[in-house]
């Protein structure tokens, strides 16, 4: 295959999927990993994808566009790890959460997955399946039900009226974007109202967004600044924004990424 060839189809495939693992390319094409990186600098310099951490992403974010789950996992991984660090040591045995749907919030229950019973109320398919794969008996999950988004949470009525009905202690919310004048936010109409739900029924809202969510604005509100109980983002966080998020919010945590993998690596 051509190098031109190579590319288109690795074009299409990351428009197709939202995002494209190195590994992946590499295997599907038959070529080395340099070759599959020198290509992705090619399309990335013309400006088709989005280089990140272990592969590419398609490029765009209106207001409107949701990425799906794939292209959201690739991106800012060692800061979502350190961020899932720092909310897990807020959750205690015996309580209930509820996490919303997000790839920072399904790196968090990787972490809770070894809280003892605790219960766990979820509209996202990918966050219950971590627990239904630790296969812990005191742990209670409850899946909302509702109209899967390309995000692979569960939004719409059903999941409004499941939701309605119950109380939480800690809800940890993943957002979108975070902004001054428009809060928390989520580029999809549905997910923000089943997610302002989450917030109505819990005692404490905690919610977990990288540095790149700062300034980026969703089409619909989930929660202004103040209502966050605990903002968690990491300390790629400009500088500029940390007093104005701080004097918005209950608390400002900053998870450092090199902490967190060193404690990973003891």
């Amino acid at each position: 295959m051509l190098a031109q060839q190579r590319q288109q189809a690795i074009l299409e495939r990351v428009r197709r999927n939202g995002a494209a693992r190195v590994a992946d390319l590499v295997r599907e094409l038959g070529v080395s990993d340099m070759t599959i990186r020198r290509d992705l600098e090619v399309l990335a310099e013309r400006g088709l994808v989005e280089k990140v951490h272990g592969g590419a992403t398609a490029t765009g974010a209106g207001s409107t566009e949701e990425p799906g789950f794939a292209a959201k996992s690739v991106r800012q991984q060692a800061e979502k790890e350190a961020i899932a660090r720092s909310a897990a040591e807020l959750v205690r045995p015996g309580t209930a959460v509820a996490l919303s749907a997000g790839t920072t919030t399904w790196t968090l229950a990787h972490f809770l997955t070894d809280v003892p019973e605790l219960t766990v109320i979820t509209n996202s398919l990918q966050v219950a399946d971590v627990f239904h794969r630790s296969g812990r008996q005191d742990q209670t999950v409850v899946l909302t039900g509702g109209v899967r988004t390309p995000s692979d949470a569960l939004v719409g009525p059903v999941a409004v009226a499941a939701i309605r009905e119950l109380n939480v202690d800690t809800l940890m919310l993943g957002v979108h974007g975070m902004n001054l004048r428009a809060g928390f936010t989520t580029p999809n109409l549905l997910e923000a109202e089943t997610n302002r739900e989450l917030v109505a029924a819990a005692q404490q809202l905690v919610v977990l967004a990288d540095h790149t969510k700062w300034g980026t604005v969703g089409i619909s509100t989930i929660a202004k600044l103040e209502e966050a109980h605990v903002l968690i983002s990491d300390t790629g966080l400009p500088e500029d924004a940390r007093p104005l998020l701080a004097d918005q919010v209950g608390a400002l945590v900053l998870a450092d990424p090199r902490e967190a993998a060193e404690a990973a690596a003891q």
